[in-house]
């Protein structure tokens, strides 16, 4: 949607190189829907991720997908300014607004005006403005109202209706609760008739079965004789199993017997400590009748026996001493009527009230004064909601404008002062002598790198870990200024958030780019030392392995010692040595007369020539580095990696060099006088490599550029 320009005059200004719209009147703010879609500075950011009042954030996100976009701030700033009489109000960031500055003009503001009026009625506060504090706890401000508009009430709705509220607390003890916006737990419409359907479904099961007298042979002990069958009904079959292998075959009667060396196992200790393993035992000693004597019965399940006698043999079987299987399976088919029934059991959820309650219940019929009483507080829905747009009138008074510092322009963090100040900011990093003050939270989905790669900045990504809980982010960091030699993957630093606490941070990922055009300078210089020093590492390393491999092996043969030391005379021949020592002096006499040559060159040039000469082989040597540098510099944008947060970014977000100074804090420290006791001593041989590499290469640039003329070579 592009929304063209009509008669407002906007304010332009240029901040970070690029030309943006001011807004700094609340009049901006009332015409920002004739704001062309194509000057804002962002189409769409997240609500998540960003240090800003996550409610006001969600009320802007109107339709509720985790995005806001343009026609969702115009819609907020036309509803707010139509509601506020002095627009310039807006700009002050301010949490609490005088009740006269609502528009009762407008039947929006009206109705904001009455409800704020209502709110500090409910909390019992006299004054002339509402703050963000007084609208916050929705519970403290529906605390004494029995109605509140959101379809709910609670026992207290009931009022003195004493029969009404208790109904109400059996639905909640049985079906479930909502809360209420006065923090109490109530009922809504859809439980109320789930507990009434709940009600009538347990009584007409309950009447269903009271009605066939064969669903209950054993009365109302039918429930209780059935847990008793039920508890040793695989005892039972274990043991008639047991007396037909006897049946079967005579000599099994010792192995389906109880064994008597598992008893001698625990008859040591305390037998009654053991009862899980007698109970492993078979119900009775199995016999070739098959049946299970009453007076025979293994004590560990003499409990479960004497309920299943009381409850079924002296009711079936009454004077009997023992009982068969066919016995046993007549038992089993008086329960097939009570086991069908109780299958199609309906309404347990409100079993736990009783048959006598629910069918009270039932006969009581509150339903309909129940689903009245509900009707009554919805009837209040509209004061509810206007009550809730007091709270949003307030978050957006507050908040509204600086939102627009950091969507339609970002004038919160180019006029930032050094300090973290938008609201995609997260923090501080402080890595290697160095503070680096912008740091953003990585949201999204993917490899953020590789878009945020784009922006063409020296990016250091970090995993940090909360010092005060087991909490992590990742953040990813960009350092703007500084050295990069210890900056790696894994190292360790320290992150602070907007808050000011501390995280632990781990380097997890580095984006190589240019930081400055001073790093940039030296780097050939840094690159050739390094190529060096890994070029005489490398060789030494090859060396050292070889000759310690060959020293080896010559010791591990059967060669006598006087070999091995034959070998390492060998290898430290003073003629070879004498060779090499000759080759180096030669080679450094080469350099030398080179050397020598290049300041008689030198020499035969006025001073000022000179210092045009050095210069001009410095340049010929640093300046493509430091003009590569120099024009990615220039380059540099953060819209990348806003980008790959899930941001739409309208325009370039320029990060120059001036600018880029104000990121990245690096430690400067006084000249100190005295010396160091415990300093590093110099290094000669690292300086002899530098001065041979530096003159090697001017001796290469002065004999392509003069042929060696003034050496005499040619």
């Amino acid at each position: 949607m592009i929304i063209k320009d009509n008669s407002y005059k906007w304010d332009y200004y240029a901040i970070g190189g690029v030309v943006r719209v001011n807004i700094n009147k609340g009049e901006d703010i009332a015409h920002l829907h004739e704001l062309e879609q194509t000057k804002w500075t962002v189409l769409s950011c997240p609500v998540g991720g960003l240090e800003f009042d996550e409610k006001t954030l969600k009320l802007l996100d109107a339709d509720g997908d985790g995005k806001i976009r343009v026609p969702e701030v115009i819609a907020a700033a036309d509803w707010l300014s139509s509601v506020v009489r002095d627009k310039d109000l807006l700009l002050k960031g301010a949490s609490s607004i005088p009740l006269g500055e609502i528009d009762t003009d407008n039947p929006e503001g009206r109705k904001l005006y009455d409800s704020a009026k209502q709110i500090l009625s409910n909390l019992g506060l006299e004054k002339d403005e509402i703050s963000i504090e007084d609208t916050s706890d929705s519970e403290a401000i529906f605390a004494d109202t029995l109605f509140n508009g959101d379809g709910i009430v609670t026992a207290a709705s009931a009022g003195d209706d004493v029969q009404l509220a208790k109904t109400i607390g059996d639905c909640i003890a049985t079906i479930g609760s909502v809360k209420d916006r006065s923090g109490a737990d109530g009922v809504n419409a859809a439980l109320v008739e789930t507990f009434y359907d709940a009600c009538h479904d347990y009584c007409d099961w309950i009447d269903a079965g009271r009605a066939d007298k064969s669903i209950f042979p054993y009365g109302d002990n039918t429930a209780a004789a059935f847990a008793a069958f039920n508890a040793l009904k695989d005892k039972a079959d274990d043991f008639f199993m047991r007396c037909k292998l006897i049946g079967f075959d005579a000599e099994t009667k010792d192995a389906v017997d109880v064994n008597i060396n598992r008893i001698s196992e625990i008859s040591a200790g305390n037998m009654a400590a053991q009862a899980d393993r007698i109970a492993d035992c078979p119900l009775a000693r199995p016999n070739e009748k098959g049946n299970i004597p009453f007076d025979g019965i293994n004590p560990a399940w003499h409990k479960e026996f004497s309920a299943l006698k009381s409850l079924i043999l002296d009711v079936d079987f009454k004077g009997a001493h023992e009982i068969g299987e066919k016995e046993w399976n007549a038992i089993r088919d008086k329960f097939g009527a009570y086991l069908a029934w109780m299958g199609a059991k309906k309404g347990e959820a409100v079993e736990s009230l009783g048959y006598d309650s629910v069918a009270a219940i039932v006969k009581a019929a509150r339903k309909d004064g129940l689903l009245a009483l509900i009707e009554k507080d919805k009837a209040l829905e509209e004061e509810s909601k206007s009550i809730d747009a007091v709270d949003k009138l307030l978050h957006f008074y507050r908040d509204f404008y600086r939102f627009l510092r950091n969507y339609v322009s970002f004038s919160d963090f180019y006029g930032r002062g050094g300090k973290p100040k938008a609201i995609f900011e997260a923090g501080r990093l402080f890595i290697d002598e160095r503070c680096c003050n912008l740091c953003i939270k990585v949201q999204g989905s993917g490899d953020h790198s590789v878009a945020a790669a784009l922006g063409g900045m020296f990016l250091i990504y970090c995993t940090c870990t909360s010092k005060k809980s087991d909490r992590k982010m990742n953040i990813v960091a960009v350092m703007t200024d500084g050295d990069i030699k210890n900056i790696r993957q894994g190292k360790n630093a320290v992150f602070y958030d907007i808050e000011g606490d501390d995280w632990d941070a781990v380097v997890t990922k580095v984006v190589d780019n240019p930081i400055s055009v001073r790093q940039a300078f030296w780097s050939p210089y840094r690159k050739l030392a390094n190529f060096i020093n890994d070029k005489i590492d490398k060789a030494a390393a090859e060396k050292d392995k070889a000759a310690v491999s060959e020293l080896l092996d010559t010791a591990a043969s059967d060669a006598a010692p006087a070999k091995v030391a034959e070998t390492i005379k060998d290898k430290f021949d003073i003629a070879k040595f004498a060779g090499i020592f000759a080759a180096i002096g030669m080679a450094f006499g080469m350099l030398a007369d080179a050397a020598v040559g290049l300041v008689k060159g030198v020499a035969k040039l006025n001073w000022w020539e000179d210092i045009i000469a050095i210069a001009a082989i410095m340049l010929v040597i640093s300046g493509p580095a430091c003009f590569i540098a120099w024009r990615k510099l220039r380059k540099r944008n953060l819209g990348p990696v806003l980008n790959a947060n899930d941001w739409a970014i309208n325009s370039t977000v320029p990060i120059n060099i001036m600018f880029g100074g104000t990121l990245t804090s690096v430690a400067r420290y006084p000249l100190v006088k005295g010396k160091d006791p415990f300093r590093k001593k110099p290094s000669t041989w690292k300086w002899t490599v530098a001065l041979v590499a530096i003159l090697a290469i001017l001796f290469g640039i002065l004999f392509l550029t003069h042929n060696l003329k003034f050496l005499g070579l040619s």
